[in-house]
C-alpha cells in the first residue's frame, strides 16, 4: 500500500499543461501554473493514509497526545453529548446575529480559567484566528514586531492589518529582536511616546523547526526597552497546548508570564484532536480585555463573515479540556518527552548517523541544549539535502513509518527536511527501529555519495518507487 501510495504521488509530479489538449483556456491557464510545482515535486495531493488504513506506524499526525488514536476522546465526547440531547448539532447563523448561545459561552469560560486568561474566543480555526488577531488588533499608528518563522496564516493577518510599520526579526534570536524593536522606537514617535503599540507575534513552538521561543528573554528585553508598557504580546501556542505546561497548558503558563502577554491562540485540531482555535486573551497592560475581544468580535472579517462554531465542535473542544484538567492527558504528556529524547539519544550515539551528519547529508534541528531545556517539543525534523527528503520519505515507507516531506514553498529553498512528529501512542521498540530505519538510509546515502561521479545512483526504495510509477497499472 505505501509504495502504490508514493508511486501515485510521484506520477502527480509529472508536467500536465503542455498537455492539456481539448482542455478549456482556464485548466489549460491553470495546469500550467500548476506546473510550476510539480517541477519542484512540490504540488500537494489529497492521498490516502497509511497508518490510518494501514499498518504503518504514525509519526506524521498531529495527534500528540494520542486522543484520538486511543478513543480516549471519542468515550468522553459521547459522554458530552448524552449530558446535553436537545442542543441543536448546528448554529444558526454568526455569532454577531442569532449564532451565540449558552453552551457555547459556559465552555469559552472553562477554557478561560484554565489558561488563567479573563476571556476566550472561539475560532473556527488557527487559520482564522491569526488572521483575526493580526488584521483587526494593530490600530493605524501601532507597529507589528514578528519572528521571521511565524505561521502563514500570521503572514497572511500581518498584511491585511491596518498597520504600515512590520519588522520582522530573525527566528529566536533576541539580540535581533532587540535591534529591530530599537529601530522601531526610533522610527515611531508616537511609539516612542506611549500613544502607539507594538504587537509582538511569536510562536510557543515553531512547527517547521521544532524549537521553543525564548519568550522570557524577549518579554524582559521589551520591558527594557518599552518602559511605558506598550509592547504587547500575541503567542501562537498551537504547537505546544496539550504537550507543554502544567496538565498541558502551553508555554506561556509554564513560565507564569500570564500577565505579560495580551493574546495566546491555543488550538483544538493538533495535540487535543479536535478542531478549530481558542483565542485566549490575558489581563494586559493596554486597556483591559474585554476592549480586546470586542475588537476582534468587531473588527475581524473571519469572525464577522462566518457561522458560530456548532454545538458538536464546541462538545469536542470541552471533552478535550475535560481530559486535561482532570489530569487524564499527563501521562501521555510525559512520555512524550520521554519518546524524544530517547529518539535524539539514541540516533546520536548511531555509527551511521554519525558518518552521514558529518557529511552533511542529514541532521536533526533541535537545539545542542536541549537535555537541558524542562521541555522539549514532540516535532523532530530531520534535515537533508535537496531533494533528499523524499528518499528518505520512501525508504521510511517501505519500513512502515508514516512520515512527510517538507520542501518549497512550505520552507524555503534548500531547506528540505522531513518532519517528524511523535506521539504518547509511540512504544521505545518503534523508536528504535525508526532510527535504525533512518540510519540504514543515512548508511546508503554516504554510500551512494562515495561513488565518484555516478550522478545516476539512487537509493533503493526510491528505485521501487519510480519503477511502479512507470509500470503499466500506474499509467493513465
Amino acid at each position: 500500500m505505501a509504495a502504490l501510495m508514493l508511486a501515485d504521488w510521484i506520477k502527480n509530479q509529472k508536467l500536465r499543461g503542455l498537455t492539456a489538449k481539448g482542455a478549456t483556456t482556464l485548466d489549460r491557464n491553470l495546469e500550467e501554473a500548476l506546473d510550476v510545482r510539480r517541477r519542484d515535486h512540490a504540488l500537494h495531493t489529497l492521498k490516502k493514509n497509511i497508518w490510518r488504513e494501514g499498518t504503518a506506524a504514525d509519526f506524521s499526525s498531529s495527534d500528540a497526545l494520542s486522543l484520538g488514536a486511543s478513543g480516549l476522546l471519542r468515550k468522553e465526547f459521547n459522554k458530552e453529548l448524552e449530558r446535553y440531547p436537545d442542543l441543536p448539532p448546528g448554529p444558526s447563523s454568526s455569532r454577531i446575529m442569532d449564532g451565540n448561545y449558552q453552551y457555547l459561552e459556559m465552555v469559552e469560560e472553562e477554557i478561560a480559567r484554565f489558561h488563567d486568561s479573563e476571556t476566550a474566543l472561539f475560532v473556527n480555526s488557527g487559520y482564522d484566528a491569526n488572521v483575526a488577531v493580526l488584521s483587526a488588533i494593530p490600530r493605524p499608528g501601532d507597529a507589528i514586531l514578528y519572528d521571521e518563522l511565524v505561521h502563514a496564516s500570521a503572514h497572511d493577518g500581518i498584511q491585511q492589518s491596518q498597520t504600515t510599520c512590520r519588522v520582522s526579526f530573525r527566528h529566536n534570536d533576541v539580540e535581533a529582536f532587540r535591534d529591530s524593536l530599537d529601530s522601531i522606537i526610533h522610527s515611531q514617535p508616537l511609539i516612542r511616546q506611549g500613544k502607539r503599540s507594538v504587537i509582538v507575534a511569536v510562536e510557543a513552538v515553531y512547527s517547521m523547526d521544532a524549537d521553543v521561543c525564548p519568550l522570557q528573554e524577549l518579554i524582559d528585553a521589551a520591558k527594557e526597552m518599552m518602559p511605558l508598557g506598550n509592547a504587547q504580546f500575541y503567542v501562537d501556542e498551537a504547537h505546544s497546548t496539550g504537550v507543554i505546561g502544567p496538565q498541558g497548558r502551553g508555554l506561556v503558563c509554564m513560565l507564569g508570564v500570564q500577565q505579560e502577554v495580551a493574546i495566546r491562540l491555543h488550538t483544538l485540531s493538533k495535540a487535543l484532536a479536535s478542531t478549530g482555535g481558542i483565542l485566549a486573551i490575558a489581563k494586559a497592560v493596554i486597556l483591559g480585555t474585554k476592549t480586546v475581544r470586542s475588537a476582534i468580535i468587531n473588527f475581524a472579517r473571519t469572525i464577522i463573515f462566518t457561522t458560530a462554531p456548532g454545538f458538536p465542535v464546541v462538545a469536542a473542544a470541552r471533552s478535550s479540556y475535560r481530559l486535561m484538567a482532570t489530569g487524564q492527558t499527563i501521562e501521555a504528556q510525559e512520555n512524550i518527552q520521554v519518546l524524544v529524547k530517547h529518539f535524539l539519544d539514541t540516533i546520536a550515539s548511531n555509527s551511521a548517523w554519525q558518518e552521514a551528519e558529518n557529511k552533511g547529508i542529514v541532521s536533526v534541528l533541535v537545539n545542542y541544549d536541549w537535555k537541558q531545556k524542562p521541555a522539549i517539543s514532540h516535532i523532530v525534523p530531520i534535515r537533508t539535502r535537496p531533494r533528499y527528503s523524499y528518499w528518505l520519505v520512501f525508504h521510511l515507507a517501505f519500513r512502515d513509518f508514516c512520515a512527510y516531506p517538507v520542501e518549497y514553498p512550505i520552507i524555503p529553498k534548500g531547506q528540505s527536511r522531513v518532519r517528524l512528529a511523535f506521539h504518547a501512542s509511540n512504544t521505545k521498540e518503534q523508536i528504535d527501529d525508526l532510527v535504525s530505519a533512518i540510519c540504514s538510509w543515512a548508511q546508503e546515502m554516504a554510500e551512494i555519495e562515495l561513488g565518484q561521479g555516478d550522478v545516476g545512483r539512487i537509493p533503493k526504495a526510491a528505485k521501487q518507487v519510480y519503477s511502479l510509477m512507470y509500470s503499466d497499472d500506474m499509467m493513465d
